[in-house]
């Protein structure tokens, strides 16, 4: 398997398909990728020779965030937002979506588990 930025990319793919196995790397990019290097998108990782992979990996080094330091860019992003203390921010900190979506019914993924809260529905009264 070949290494390419720390990940171990698939042998029996087409390498644009393996090269969106890197965080940070889907299907357009990859595609550039390859055209900068004018490798065959359709060639399988395995039949890369040596200097083809030293290709694709000199263009995601210069060109491309990905991995450790798209990862680490994205956190310092979100903290910025935080620190300034902006819409975006404050709905990060509080774990809730932060692109508008609605949150009443839906947004489970982002609010965990369900809460459920005594005596929220409202009590039937008694001897009347």
């Amino acid at each position: 398997m070949p290494r390419i930025a720390g990940v171990d990319i698939p042998n029996d793919k087409p390498i644009w398909v393996s090269l969106g196995y890197i965080y940070g790397v889907g299907p357009t990019n990859s595609r550039a990728i390859l055209k900068e290097a004018g490798i065959d998108p359709q060639r399988r990782a395995k039949e890369l020779t040596e200097e083809e992979l030293a290709k694709i990996i000199g263009i995601l080094d210069k060109s491309y965030p990905v991995e450790g330091a798209l990862r680490r860019q994205i956190q310092q992003n979100i903290a910025r937002l935080r620190d300034i203390g902006s819409y975006r921010g404050h709905r990060h900190r509080r774990s809730l979506p932060v692109r508008g979506q609605r949150t009443r019914s839906n947004a489970r993924t982002r609010k965990g588990p369900r809460k459920t809260v005594a005596g929220k529905k409202g009590v039937k009264e008694l001897g009347k």
